[in-house]
């Protein structure tokens, strides 16, 4: 014991540093606070008000993260991909305390999911149709479907299913956007290796048109299957008019394309990847796309400019198709809308 009470004695207690609570907002231009955190001062305190209940924590401490770093944290982390040992030094927070704001903040940006991610209404879909309609002609268009690669680290189960076509572990993320390029669908659970097709085939995207719920066209690429709401390029074209369908899908279809070019722009962690395991990056691209849908309602992501032009009524398109039904329907669009 005496011992002891001599060691004790000589442990020098270094004293607890408290750190100032202020507003980092306030020393910097809207231009700063853009270029460091994807989005400006308001929608940021909006963000905050919106996860406010959720990011208050009790603690006996005298110094408890304010909601305003906890979110500053986030969008940092999201805007850079750094360690969290950078993030936090960013703001004077600790490694772990940065680390536990990321997390949060993604956690309860998730559950806003079904708010900021969704399917447009009935009433919105022939405003989406016309817009889609006005960039190269393709009529009837509801939608755009497409698969992203977002790297990862080497998952600790299932390593090999991770492995994607190009030689790296990823998910395997699908996502379809509007003329607007805010997305509304996202699938974020597929291993990298997962053809883009399954992944569509079990998605609520597919069941949406499957069952009827909703009705036009989603343009997708020549990796989908072609149905009969599902359009997809000739492989061989055989006519100008199937060349002319092709020229006018691909050129619609590019928009889910810029939309992921905007998405990893703003968020450059998907595009450099996620030092995390598949569970945490699945959560993380989720809450990603939330803020993207997010800004855009705000107009803090991007600028979309007006899309004038004839409103366009929906395709009549053939209903005995049969088995070859998307075939059918394809045909019939080439001959009835590029066949001149």
């Amino acid at each position: 014991m005496a011992a002891r009470r001599m060691i004790m004695r000589n442990i020098v207690r270094v004293p607890r540093r408290m750190q100032d609570r202020t507003n980092p907002l306030e020393s910097l231009t809207e231009e700063e606070i853009f270029s460091r955190y994807r989005f400006r001062s308001a929608t940021i305190m909006f963000i905050c008000g919106v996860l406010e209940n959720g990011l208050k924590h009790k603690t006996k401490r005298s110094s408890p993260l304010p909601t305003l770093l906890q979110v500053l944290l986030a969008l940092r982390f999201y805007a850079t991909g750094a360690f969290y040992q950078l993030i936090g030094d960013s703001l004077a927070i600790s490694k772990s305390a940065a680390g536990r704001a990321v997390r949060g903040v993604t956690s309860l940006l998730c559950n806003l999911t079904r708010q900021y991610i969704r399917f447009p209404s009935v009433p919105e879909i022939a405003e989406i149709r016309t817009k889609f309609y006005c960039l190269a002609g393709f009529p009837n268009v509801v939608c755009c479907v497409d698969g992203t690669l977002i790297r990862i680290r080497c998952p600790l189960q299932n390593e090999a299913e991770f492995v994607c076509r190009k030689g790296y572990y990823a998910l395997n993320v699908q996502m379809a956007c509007d003329a607007s390029f805010r997305f509304v669908n996202c699938v974020a659970k597929w291993p990298g290796s997962v053809h883009d097709s399954r992944v569509f085939k079990e998605s609520s995207l597919a069941r949406l048109f499957e069952t009827g719920a909703r009705t036009g066209l989603i343009l997708g690429d020549s990796g989908y299957a072609l149905r009969r709401y599902l359009m997809v390029p000739y492989l061989v074209p055989s006519s100008r008019a199937e060349e002319k369908f092709n020229t006018a899908l691909c050129r619609t279809r590019v928009t889910i394309e810029q939309a992921f070019g905007i998405l990893k722009r703003r968020f450059p962690c998907l595009q450099i990847g996620l030092r995390v395991q598949p569970e945490q990056a699945c959560e993380i691209v989720v809450a990603c796309v939330v803020l993207h849908n997010l800004g855009i309602e705000r107009q803090d992501i991007i600028d979309v400019p007006p899309v004038t032009g004839q409103i366009v009524d929906e395709a009549v398109l053939p209903t005995d198709a049969g088995r070859n039904e998307g075939k059918a329907v394809r045909d019939h669009i080439a001959r009835t809308f590029f066949g001149n």
